[in-house]
């Protein structure tokens, strides 16, 4: 298994995820109990697929059909560590087919767009956030949208009165002081309260600050205590976001016979 920092240059911040390599599919019960017990957001488990990789991700209680930081983990993984002399990957997964390709230093991603809708704000999306966003929209997450970064800073949920949420997580979003627009991501029902920095989040926040500020490329900070920047640009059929990633450890997980 290799724990790596995702979206960032420097340990201990950015996203952690863990990967772990296969010969063969471990049964998802086992991949499940694994992800609980390495309690990061994201474990990554991939296997062989003719010349690319089959991938799945697992929080500490469910499998997700899409994670960002944890996709970049395991190109990171793969292009330093397996097939160093590979510059991408195509990545079958139940969120559609991904690729990673090297850009310099960067790691860029091709993902599928989530778009959102405007809704009426429920009454636990208030209360779980405790500020009143100007606006809300709605697709695979809640999208609430603030005046200003200081905002996003201050916000102290209630992750009890998140959980109660017909949405996988919640994304809070503003203009930024010093970057296009920052975020922050929260999924309790996922058994992660706050996750660092989330690439799948920005598959719903490129759509939107393209309609708001009228332009293709961005760059996004994730404010979460750990933080970490992440470079985007709307394609239209595909999100770009690119990265960097850094080793933290390598080691042996011991299964049971």
């Amino acid at each position: 298994m290799y724990q790596v920092d995702a979206f960032t240059t420097q340990l201990f911040q950015g996203n952690p995820a863990a990967v772990c390599p296969l010969e063969q599919w471990l049964p998802e019960e086992t991949m499940q109990k694994i992800a609980a017990e390495n309690n990061l957001s994201e474990t990554a488990f991939f296997v062989h697929r003719g010349d690319d990789y089959e991938l799945k991700w697992f929080t500490p209680k469910g499998e997700v059909e899409l994670c960002g930081h944890a996709t970049l983990a395991t190109a990171y993984v793969i292009l330093n560590f397996i097939e160093p002399k590979r510059s991408n990957i195509t990545f079958f997964t139940k969120g559609g087919i991904l690729m990673v390709f090297k850009e310099g230093k960067l790691l860029t991603m091709l993902f599928p767009p989530k778009e959102t809708t405007r809704c009426t704000a429920p009454e636990a999306l208030i209360k779980g956030l405790g500020k009143r966003p100007v606006e809300v929209q709605k697709g695979y997450n809640y999208l609430a949208i603030y005046e200003k970064e200081e905002d996003i800073l201050r916000l102290q949920p209630d992750f009890n009165e998140l959980k109660k949420l017909d949405a996988h997580g919640v994304i809070v979003t503003a203009k930024g002081d010093k970057v296009d627009f920052v975020s922050r991501y929260f999924a309790p029902k996922m058994g992660v309260d706050e996750d660092p920095v989330t690439g799948s989040a920005h598959c719903s926040l490129v759509p939107y600050w393209s309609r708001v500020l009228g332009k293709t490329e961005f760059l996004a900070y994730q404010r979460s205590p750990r933080g970490g920047k992440i470079i985007c640009a709307n394609m239209g059929e595909r999100i770009k976001l690119s990265g960097e990633a850094v080793l933290y450890l390598e080691g042996t997980i011991h299964l049971p016979d």
